[in-house]
C-alpha cells in the first residue's frame, strides 16, 4: 500500500503550494515532474531532496536507486493527480534545489557562446531556448529584465518545457544593465537580433566570444541592447511576417553560430 493515500495530508498541501513562485522562492526549491526530466536532472548532478512516485503509474522503478539521499514516498493515483502538473502524469515527481546561480560566478570559455533573452518570460519559450542551448553547447543562458526579479527558472513549467535541460545549462538572471556590463568586462561581443539589423545572419561572424541577444516577439530588444550592440543581425524572412517566435529566433541563430564554429574548427 502506498505511503500517502490522502489528498488532505499536510505534505500534499505543501507540494501544491510550490505551484506559486512565492513559496518556491521562500523554500529555494523547484519541482521536477516526469521520468525523463528527472533522469536528465540526475545526469546533471542535481541532488534531489524528495521524490514522490505512484507505483501504479511509474515506469522504471530502478530510477529510485539513483537518488540514495532523497526522502522517497510512494503515493496513490489520487494523490499523484493532486500534486502533478501534467495532464497525463507518468508517476514521477521530485523536489530539488532551484536552478540558477549569481551572474558573476558563471564561467566562460575563451570562445564563449552565451544566449541572452531579454524580457522573455513565458515558460514554454524559456524552456525551448534552454533545450536548444543545451543542444548547441552554449556556456550560459542569461535572462535580462528591466528589474532584478527575472525569469523564474524554478517554475515547474520551465523545467518541463526544457525537458530538464535547465539543470544541464548554467543559468542566471539579472537586469539588462548588469548583463551588459558583465559581458563587456569579459570581452564578449554582443550580437543583437532585430528585424532592423544591418547584417544578414549568415554573414555575421559568430565564431569568437559572442553573446546572442534575443528580445520578445512583440517588442524586440530594448534601446539599451541596441546601443550596446557590436553588431545587429537580421534573420532573412521570405514570407509576409517580419519576426519569429523568440525561441525559434534563438534556435536559428544559435545553430548558425554552431555551424560557423564547426567549420572553423574543422578548417
Amino acid at each position: 500500500m502506498p505511503d500517502l493515500t490522502s489528498t488532505a495530508n499536510p505534505r500534499v498541501k505543501a507540494l501544491v503550494r510550490l505551484r506559486t513562485r512565492r513559496h518556491r522562492d521562500a523554500a529555494g526549491v523547484t519541482v521536477i515532474e516526469g521520468h525523463d526530466e528527472l533522469s536528465l536532472a540526475l545526469d546533471a548532478g542535481v541532488a534531489v531532496t524528495e521524490v514522490y512516485w505512484a507505483p501504479d503509474l511509474a515506469r522504471d522503478p530502478a530510477l529510485l536507486d539513483r537518488m540514495p539521499g532523497a526522502r522517497v514516498t510512494s503515493v496513490s493515483r489520487d494523490v499523484f493527480a493532486r500534486i502533478a502538473y501534467r495532464e497525463s502524469p507518468d508517476g514521477w515527481l521530485a523536489v530539488a534545489p532551484a536552478p540558477g546561480r549569481p551572474l558573476e560566478v558563471l564561467e566562460l570559455r575563451p570562445d564563449a557562446l552565451v544566449l541572452v533573452a531579454e524580457g522573455v518570460e513565458k515558460p514554454g519559450n524559456v524552456g525551448a531556448m534552454l533545450r536548444t542551448a543545451e543542444a548547441c553547447g552554449v556556456d550560459a543562458v542569461v535572462t535580462a529584465t528591466a528589474d532584478r526579479a527575472g525569469t523564474d527558472f524554478a517554475n515547474p513549467n520551465v523545467v518541463r518545457a526544457s525537458k530538464g535541460t535547465v539543470f544541464a545549462v548554467p543559468v542566471a538572471s539579472a537586469s539588462s544593465a548588469q548583463v551588459r556590463d558583465w559581458l563587456r568586462a569579459r570581452g564578449v561581443r554582443i550580437v543583437v537580433t532585430t528585424p532592423d539589423g544591418t547584417t544578414e545572419l549568415g554573414r555575421a561572424d559568430l565564431t569568437g566570444p559572442t553573446a546572442v541577444v534575443i528580445g520578445t516577439e512583440a517588442t524586440g530588444v530594448t534601446g539599451l541592447w541596441l546601443g550596446a550592440a557590436d553588431e545587429t543581425v537580421v534573420i532573412p524572412m521570405r514570407g509576409t511576417v517580419n519576426s519569429l517566435n523568440a525561441s525559434i529566433a534563438a534556435a536559428v541563430t544559435l545553430y548558425e553560430a554552431t555551424r560557423q564554429r564547426s567549420r572553423t574548427s574543422a578548417g
